[in-house]
């Protein structure tokens, strides 16, 4: 019995990118030992019929906590914002748990050790989206030179989700976390902290951006044992645009010492001329190289 799980979702549209993460994760003989389970969040049969050969199962995902269905709208793939929250619930025979947004795949099994690895004794193992290169943290709007409006995602969505000021401001300028690779052990506390906070969140606030919202109270009000991990496990490229190593063959971080990328996570889309990169995988985009050349290279799994 596999005891470790990495579970995904994706409604039909992005089926092309969660099959892509499947495949990535496949490709380590590692992946052997650790199970990949699915949450269906409007995916087609003839999708769903070829993803039952290569993951272990395949769940619906559910509305764990009630929402007006205003704001659903049809979007199915809204669940992911709830549903990741309670996979102990959806896939209660592992022991731990490692989530990957579809947007992202696998580049080195080493990071995917660190999960796992950091969720031990009940902690949350999570990256916080700053590190080298970040040029801004967090918005704010001048006023008179002196004064200022806070535009941070964290205290916006906290203020429109009605959170009090007193938590927003706790939450105004600590370092977003992103809340599309984590991993939590099955009896983790965390769970419940984070299903609490979510309750919160979704009552005034939008769905989307909910689950992250929760999940940075849980670590910075809330104070919820965490081990942060590397960038580089979680690498969000509309942030920080990776190098490329043509020796190795793979993508690194853009600084020394150049550590190889472990998830690659398209979150937010790479775009050009108007397409993104998610949805239309032709599109390439220029990188630097560590030989200091100038390539046009696919942020997406290629086999």
């Amino acid at each position: 019995m596999k005891k470790n799980v990495i579970v995904s979702l994706a409604d039909a549209n992005y089926f092309p990118l969660l099959d892509e993460l499947v495949d990535s994760i496949k490709r380590f003989k590692q992946s052997e030992d650790v199970a990949i389970c699915i949450l269906d969040a409007g995916l087609k049969q003839d999708q769903r019929d070829s993803l039952s050969k290569k993951v272990d199962e395949i769940k619906n995902a559910e509305w764990d906590i009630e929402v007006p269905g205003y704001k659903v709208k049809g979007k199915e793939w809204l669940k992911s914002q709830v549903s990741r929250a309670f996979l102990p619930k959806y896939f209660p025979n592992y022991e731990k748990y490692l989530w990957i947004d579809c947007d992202a795949w696998v580049n080195d099994w080493n990071c995917i050790d660190l999960y796992f690895k950091a969720c031990d004794d009940g902690k949350l193992g999570i990256t916080q989206t700053i590190g080298p290169g970040y040029k801004i943290t967090s918005k704010v709007n001048w006023l008179f030179g002196k004064l200022a409006i806070i535009k941070s995602q964290n205290f916006k969505h906290a203020v429109k989700s009605k959170i009090s000021y007193a938590d927003a401001r706790k939450l105004a300028f600590a370092p977003h976390i992103n809340i599309g690779v984590f991993s939590l052990e099955k009896d983790s506390k965390g769970w419940s902290t984070w299903q609490n906070n979510l309750e919160k969140t979704l009552k005034a606030g939008n769905i989307f951006g909910s689950e992250g919202l929760a999940i940075n109270m849980s670590v910075y009000i809330d104070d919820l044992e965490t081990e942060f991990l590397p960038l580089n496990c979680n690498w969000i490229t509309s942030n920080l645009l990776p190098k490329y190593d043509q020796k190795q063959n793979t993508f690194v971080e853009p600084y020394l010492p150049n550590y190889k990328i472990g998830i690659m996570h398209l979150a937010a889309g790479i775009w050009k001329d108007g397409k993104d990169m998610r949805i239309d995988k032709s599109i390439k985009i220029e990188l630097e190289t560590l030989d200091k050349n100038k390539i046009l290279k696919s942020l997406r799994y290629n086999t």
